[in-house]
């Protein structure tokens, strides 16, 4: 039989081992985290690396996406207040409907007296009237008397959204566009950001959000990587609304003309006049 003492020195030895074992990797850990501090971490170059993957526009994609149940069109219903009217999603209107067949329709609520002739046309005029099965997806704006924008989408599946910058965020969900946990973080963070500091905030809020997209366009064509998202979308919208567009910096006036230089928003520049 073993000697008792001697179990017990190996056991003692053993413990001993696997406690430097995880001082060592704790240290390796520290190291790695003195190199690359968290909070100075440039994640630019992974943003440029990440391989954004979008569906394929077919209709049956679309169907997927919104739960389309035996070809029922589902519809998509926003309110909106007239009074300032969400531009980013007027923006979003547009884009789905260079990729995919929406049945659109403004309408007035009782709750608003009257609507400027732009805001009731923001639709434009849809020449071809089809029958409803056809379309791939309803898309109703209600002129109201809101304090934010509301949608409704599947009301028996899924909750009302309140808020523009999460109704965009749902609305551009609809491409299909799949980004790794550091890019979809950062386009929410730019969302939030523009609604809550850029078209909300303070002059000196207004001011530190300018600095700091003119310091994320000196190294990206957009917000967030290289090609345009939900966040370039909001933050343009939010810009026109608060009258910040003149005053911005040069990498910001830059990025500007080339969201000017797609037709949706230019399209949405002509409600500002």
């Amino acid at each position: 039989e073993a000697d008792p003492s001697l179990q017990a020195l190996e056991s003692r030895q053993e413990e001993i081992l696997k406690r430097l074992y995880e001082l060592k990797s704790a240290v390796d850990g520290l190291s790695k985290m003195i190199q690359t501090p968290d909070a100075d971490f440039d994640v630019t170059n992974v943003i440029q690396t990440d391989e954004s993957s979008c569906l394929t526009t077919n209709g049956a994609d679309l169907d997927l996406m919104l739960g389309k149940d035996y070809g029922a069109l589902k519809d998509i219903v926003i309110n909106a207040n007239p009074s300032l009217p969400p531009l980013s999603l007027l923006v979003l209107h547009s884009l789905l409907c260079e990729r995919y067949k929406i049945l659109s329709a403004v309408h007035t609520h009782s709750s608003v007296k009257s609507v400027p002739e732009n805001l009731l046309k923001c639709f434009g005029e849809q020449t071809k009237k089809q029958p409803r099965h056809e379309y791939q997806l309803g898309f109703t704006l209600i002129w109201k008397d809101v304090p934010k924008p509301q949608m409704k989408f599947s009301i028996q599946t899924m909750c009302p959204i309140e808020g523009e910058g999460n109704i965009a965020r749902f609305l551009f969900s609809l491409f299909g566009q799949k980004y790794n946990a550091v890019t979809s973080t950062l386009i929410d963070s730019w969302v939030d950001t523009a609604i809550f500091q850029l078209k909300e905030g303070s002059s000196k809020e207004k001011g530190a959000v300018l600095r700091s997209m003119n310091a994320a366009l000196g190294k990206t064509s957009w917000l967030v990587g290289n090609e345009l998202t939900v966040a370039d979308i909001v933050a343009w919208c939010a810009l026109q609304q608060t009258g910040s567009a003149n005053a911005a910096p040069a990498n910001v006036q830059k990025w500007m003309k080339s969201c000017e230089n797609l037709a949706p928003f230019s399209s949405v520049m002509k409600l500002l006049k």
